[in-house]
């Protein structure tokens, strides 16, 4: 599983003209499912976003978790993030899970993160959705449970 995690003083989610979504502080997260991902893929992926020390603490910038500051996650499913582009202009979705399997995982990973005592807010999946938000820094951190990058 891939993520962009981006730090937002506010971030929300609109389809069809209607709000479904918005955070105050916290982490906007687009989240895309591979392939091959599985519940290991997952698990890595939520312990590592609510544990990522992005906001302000006594002893610096990134001393605190998305929790600790009583922030929320707004998780938005982006199957993007698997698009390649090496080859020509045009991306390939190969390495993506097909739409149930997303869905599915899409799913387990808002479970999981819940399960971590941190409001989450979502996208809808396999909408076409307008995102907004106001970074906060900005902070962008990008995570791979491969560790790819």
């Amino acid at each position: 599983m891939r993520a962009v995690v981006q730090r937002v003083v506010s971030a929300r989610v609109t389809v069809s003209g209607r709000c479904v979504a918005a955070i105050k502080s916290g982490l906007l997260v687009f989240v895309g499912v591979a392939r091959d991902d599985d519940e290991s893929d997952l698990t890595y992926l939520a312990n590592k976003i609510v544990g990522l020390r992005l906001f302000g603490g006594a002893k610096g910038r990134f001393g605190r978790s998305v929790g600790e500051v009583e922030g929320a996650i707004l998780l938005v499913s982006q199957f993007t993030l698997y698009g390649d582009c090496r080859r020509g202009r045009r991306p390939s979705f190969d390495e993506a899970a097909q739409a149930i399997k997303a869905e599915l995982m899409y799913e387990a990973l808002i479970r999981a993160l819940c399960d971590l005592e941190v409001e989450v807010q979502t996208g809808q999946f396999r909408a076409d959705m307008i995102i907004e938000s106001v970074n906060d820094g900005p902070v962008t951190i990008l995570l791979d449970s491969n560790r790819v990058f």
